[in-house]
């Protein structure tokens, strides 16, 4: 078996089974090892501690375990930490924040997620600190971007993960004054591309999506989808007729097709017609070799807010800042169910695993959701529900989910859960 992105072979999945934030989009084999349920009493093979704390997923290749994390009271410091398939630590690499901001809950903390190369491990923090890391934890490189490119100012932080076509490392750095993306060997950190970003409030990341025998990289800002070349950098499209788009990141739907969330939170303008802007788009190219981006159907009702809209079947699944679980047609867009979900309000992405969804609330729970009558057939926690509802971002979150057998792995702030069946 291949693990890949973009219809691009990654490495094999002996070394990499979640090589990446939200796995490129993928959805994972139907396996009799899943886990459905589990609790702080039971079916938690381990627990590990994390340094300071993190918003990344969890990135599994290399036989181990990387997060990233930052702790101090002004983010002071960096870190990327190795764990054993058992929970034990293997290595942990330390790095000096260059661009000190108050640790606060308002703000990105580490939330950038690392990638899996052939090679090792590359990782990125918001304060511009890029690292190559061997799978031993020798840093191979590492690059300033601050001191490189200047400071890098963005309301709420940067979140945007890397992304990896088994050539190139893509970042993306949306700021407010000169955006830039850019692509960069995973061997030597050494710049490959640099071009322009979009211009505009983001704080999703860039997406791999296949389109015939390419690829696109795809980014989301708030008004403005750009599709680039990964070889080159170039403009291949642009799509402008959404908003509310500035926090989901684009999800793969098939060939040329992704789909798009958004929001009417606090950030956007148009709260009336988030629905609108939940949609199916499909790159596609010209008789003159050009290629245009076009909505293949816009939602009714159906909203998201963190978490990533992801193709579930024969639907597609959006999950409301209210905990509602709309299940789309994916070839129409027309309504299959709607179902008010105990794990609420997500921020980390959905994952779509066998014939099942697993939605990760961001106060702890995780709802299991049959795909084919859209059911809710368990309920589950790993720690125990806090007594006091905390603030805005305060309080333990779920950030994300990974499966790598035969565990679940969730992704708390301080924290990482293996849940075994």
């Amino acid at each position: 078996m291949i693990f890949s992105i973009a219809d691009r072979s990654v490495v094999s999945a002996d070394e990499a089974v979640w090589g990446q934030f939200q796995n490129g989009g993928l959805a994972v084999a139907d396996e009799d090892w899943l886990p459905t349920s589990w609790s702080p009493e039971s079916n938690i093979a381990w627990t590990a501690e994390i340094q300071g704390y993190g918003q990344s997923t969890p990135i599994v290749a290399h036989d181990q375990i990387v997060v990233t994390s930052t702790s101090g009271a002004e983010k002071d410091d960096y870190h990327v930490a190795s764990f054993a398939m058992d929970g034990t630590k293997k290595w942990q690499v330390d790095r000096t924040n260059p661009s000190p901001f108050k640790n606060s809950p308002m703000v990105s903390r580490a939330a950038p997620s690392a990638v899996a190369t052939q090679d090792g491990f590359v990782a990125f923090f918001e304060g511009g600190v890029l690292v190559g890391l061997s799978t031993s934890g020798d840093v191979l490189w590492e690059r300033d971007l601050v001191d490189q490119f200047g400071k890098i100012e963005a309301r709420h932080g940067l979140s945007a993960s890397l992304e990896y076509d088994n050539t190139n490392v893509f970042v993306w750095i949306e700021r407010q004054t000169d955006p830039y993306v850019m692509a960069i060997d995973p061997a030597t950190g050494e710049e490959v591309w640099k071009v322009p970003g979009l211009g505009s409030t983001s704080w999703s990341s860039p997406r791999l999506i296949s389109v015939g025998e390419e690829s696109h990289l795809v980014c989301s800002a708030s008004g403005k989808i750009v599709g680039f070349d990964p070889s080159t950098g170039d403009r291949l499209w642009e799509f402008t007729d959404i908003s509310g788009n500035t926090s989901c990141t684009p999800m793969p739907a098939g060939d040329g097709r992704f789909l798009m969330g958004a929001s009417g939170g606090r950030e956007e303008r148009n709260a009336g017609s988030a629905p609108q802007n939940n949609t199916l788009i499909k790159i596609e190219k010209s008789d003159d070799n050009t290629f245009q981006a076009t909505a293949v159907w816009r939602a009714d009702k159906a909203t998201s807010t963190f978490g990533s809209p992801v193709a579930a079947g024969d639907t597609a699944a959006f999950v409301s800042r209210a905990g509602v679980l709309f299940r789309l047609d994916l070839e129409t867009g027309e309504r299959v169910s709607n179902t008010r979900i105990k794990a609420g309000s997500v921020w980390a992405t959905p994952i779509v695993a066998g014939g099942q969804i697993y939605l990760f609330g961001s106060k702890g729970t995780t709802s299991v959701v049959s795909m084919d009558v859209g059911k809710e057939i368990a309920t589950n926690r790993c720690w125990e529900i806090e007594s006091e509802a905390p603030a805005f971002g305060g309080g333990h979150k779920i950030y994300a989910g990974a499966f790598v057998k035969p565990y679940l792995l969730i992704r708390r702030g301080d924290q990482l859960f293996a849940v075994k069946q």
